[in-house]
């Protein structure tokens, strides 16, 4: 018969354990010689980011704030250990120098639960890094000098349904308007379908694009589940409805190659890249090329093309509407450029306008799509120049949005100035205290198409029509605190008006 003291002795054992199991790591930083806050049992050091009640980027600006001279910070995530980097040279080291021993995001990947999660911004290196070397040539200048017309019939579509909206009288959400901008112009160049977003009927494209960012409680409560406990999100996808955004992208995705296939139809994009792929398996003979694994590729495209560039062109229009002189100057380059071309815009046309590509970083800097960047230790490292070991597997970050809004590197980080990025300003800063898009062989691949989409996109609503703040803008941007990307936490209203000239 067991009795009333060996209950209570074995719930203390169970409660020993588990204090163990989740304060096991607390002293990884503390024995290496690395400063970094106290973590509490369960959460880490990130309780507060968990439940939403600061986003990441404020949590990583707390951090730099607190420990603003030190190179690196230890904080515990959870129970993982991670490293987070501040030196601009250690970050170079990292990103760069040492790149083969970093070479992994350390991303989870759930290719049961969602099995398109395998994509190629969070694959292992084994994996990313031939299908890297395949995808590349569509982001190259020539690729997109091709692709160049695509995006500008997009662009005149929006001008079209931007109209249609001014003339309604009401205030317009910018970054829906460029949501359905980015969506037709992914699915013209990537997928070579016309996705008709800019119209007042959503489009199918349109609403799975709303869901892969999305924030509502059931999207946070997945996500929580598999950065915590991915095996047990793995087992019960069994009995959960199947992942409506892998069954969409692996349907659009094998349909369109199947139906190029069959017509005999050949387009220079992502889809036929994945196409060659499908048919000639051999390009890549230690990766498994399954139907999920192209439409794991096709849907990263669509989602990281479209949500990236529209929340940049959001971010603009809304910083433009508040700095009027700023606004005014942008408009008369691209009137200028306009009449030296004859309205003609061309790929070298939106390369030589400087103020414009001022705009851009500037917007970049103070609203970073990816506030951390993160790397996994693929191997036992030693930090150059200091003491400090980490063993295979270490997690570090980059807090990207940390440094972009340090007043001593971007003095009054809060005030939009493009002049930030003069040649002479550019010089005084270190290269890496500017990630935007990453940086060495895992940066992003197609930061130039997104330079490019987000250009043309601010050309078309700058070029005929004036933004303002109206009664429903919100006059202090509050981050999505439950967004993994920087989000705003609020629609971006603004006033447009069309100009006589």
């Amino acid at each position: 018969m067991v009795t009333n003291l060996e209950i209570f002795l074995g719930v203390l054992a169970v409660l020993v354990a588990l204090y163990y199991y989740f304060t096991a790591h607390f002293d990884f930083w503390n024995v290496r010689g690395i400063p970094g806050p106290k973590p509490v049992p369960v959460f880490g050091n990130v309780m507060r980011n968990m439940f939403g009640r600061i986003s990441l980027s404020e949590f990583v600006m707390n951090l730099r704030e607190q420990y603003k001279n030190e190179p690196m910070v230890g904080i515990i995530v959870r129970r993982t250990p991670t490293l987070v980097i501040q030196d601009p040279d250690l970050i170079k080291d990292v990103l760069i120098k040492d790149f083969p021993k970093f070479a992994d995001r350390g991303f989870i990947i759930s290719e049961i639960a969602e099995p398109i999660s395998a994509h190629l911004f969070a694959l292992e290196a084994k994996r990313w890094r031939p299908l890297r070397s395949k995808f590349s040539p569509v982001f190259t200048s020539g690729k997109l000098k091709g692709t160049f017309s695509l995006i500008l019939a997009c662009a005149e579509q929006l001008g079209d349904y931007l109209q249609k909206l001014v003339e309604r009288g009401e205030p317009i959400d910018c970054r829906d308007l460029a949501g359905k901008f980015t969506t037709d112009v992914i699915g013209s160049c990537a997928f070579g379908l016309e996705m008709n977003s800019l119209t007042d009927q959503e489009s199918e494209f349109r609403k799975m694009g709303k869901e892969i960012f999305a924030t509502h409680f059931r999207a946070v409560m997945r996500f929580r589940m598999k950065e915590c406990a991915p095996q047990l999100y793995d087992l019960l996808s069994y009995v959960m409805p199947s992942d409506k955004l892998t069954d969409f992208f692996t349907k659009i995705t094998i349909d369109t190659i199947n139906y190029r296939i069959k017509n005999n139809i050949f387009r220079p994009d992502f889809m036929n890249i994945l196409l060659e792929l499908r048919k000639h398996p051999e390009k890549i003979p230690d990766v498994e090329l399954t139907d999920t694994l192209l439409s794991a590729q096709a849907f990263v495209f669509f989602g990281a093309g479209f949500e990236t560039s529209s929340t940049t062109i959001g971010n603009a229009l809304y910083e433009l509407a508040l700095n009027q002189d700023i606004q005014d100057q942008l408009r008369q380059e691209i009137l200028k450029y306009e009449l030296d071309n004859n309205g003609d815009w061309k790929y070298e046309v939106i390369k030589e306008m400087t103020y414009l590509g001022k705009v851009f970083q500037e917007t970049l800097r103070k609203y970073p799509t990816l506030p951390v960047l993160s790397r996994d230790a693929t191997s036992d490292y030693t930090f150059n120049g200091t003491k400090v070991s980490i063993p295979v597997g270490t997690k570090l970050w980059i807090p990207v949005i940390a440094m972009h809004r340090d007043p001593d590197i971007y003095p009054n980080p809060e005030k939009f100035d493009p002049e930030r990025f003069n040649e002479s300003e550019k010089s005084k800063r270190h290269p890496m205290h500017y990630l935007p898009f990453g940086d060495g062989p895992r940066n992003c691949i197609g930061a130039r198409f997104a330079i490019y989409q987000t250009k043309i996109g601010l050309i078309k609503i700058l070029q005929h029509y004036k933004v303002d703040v109206c009664e429903k803008t919100p006059l202090t941007y509050e981050l999505d605190r439950l967004a993994f990307l920087l989000m705003p936490a609020k629609p971006l209203y603004l006033k447009f008006t069309k100009l006589d000239y």
